[in-house]
């Protein structure tokens, strides 16, 4: 059964692929992208948008990792509610909202998109560093006090460790989330791909629009892969073999 559903995955995957050459060709994709005067305008953009992505990530993670982690402390465990639901407020936020509110203090181009990405970012990361580490079963911690370790080998040894699957759950989550907002950093002068899809649906040119799109959708499946390829670096061989 499950050979037979792998064949129907790979055909199926073939025809959407063959579907999607043949759709590209028609629409002058292909020829737009191979356009002289067009593809090292189509690699600014993509570069443009991996910075965007690529900062605000990195400030999101470290911010959601060390916030996920001092919520979890003895001193802070009690004011773990009131902190995530100040943090949670920058996704009940509309994205477009999140980037105009950094346009009002920090004006237009690269710097505001950075901080709405950011602050859009930093909540699943946050929420699944500080789920993973309370989940960690008592018992587990209790018998590495016993052996004498420290608060600080306990967090790095014991509780990130067993932790990790759930944090790149967040990770992976915040990472696609901002791919795809990432594209509205255009309206506020940060370029990206956001530019060709927006400036596409304004000429009404599909060739255009698709030179964005596809770009983005494709840095997604890298980065799902990406994740995937970090759960097998960072998850201990142990627990992966456990889960199975």
């Amino acid at each position: 059964m499950i050979k037979m559903l792998q064949k129907i995955y790979r055909f199926l995957l073939i025809a959407i692929i063959l579907g999607a050459g043949v759709a590209a060709e028609k629409t002058g994709f292909i020829e737009y992208i191979f356009d002289p005067d067009q593809y090292p305008l189509i690699f600014r953009f993509f570069l443009q948008h991996l910075y965007l992505v690529g900062y605000s990530m990195a400030m999101a993670t470290v911010i959601g990792l060390v916030a996920g982690i001092m919520l979890t402390r003895k001193q802070l465990r009690r004011y773990a509610g009131i902190i995530m639901y100040i943090i949670s407020l920058g996704q009940t936020i509309p994205s477009l909202a999140v980037l105009a509110l950094g346009m009002s203090f920090l004006g237009i181009g690269t710097t505001p998109a950075l901080f709405a990405l950011t602050i859009y970012s930093v909540l699943p990361i946050a929420r699944n560093t500080l789920a993973g580490i309370t989940a960690v079963p008592p018992p587990m911690i209790d018998a590495a006090k016993g052996m004498g370790m420290s608060p600080t080998r306990i967090l790095f040894e014991i509780e990130l460790p067993n932790a990790m699957k759930v944090i790149l759950t967040g990770f992976r989550i915040a990472l696609i989330i901002n791919i795809g907002t990432a594209t509205l950093a255009f309206l506020i002068g940060a370029g990206g791909l956001g530019d060709l899809i927006f400036s596409g649906i304004s000429l009404m040119r599909t060739d255009q629009l698709l030179a964005g799109a596809i770009p983005v959708t494709l840095m997604a499946l890298a980065a799902d892969f990406l994740c995937e390829i970090l759960g097998v670096l960072l998850i201990s061989k142990g627990l992966r073999l456990a889960e199975e």
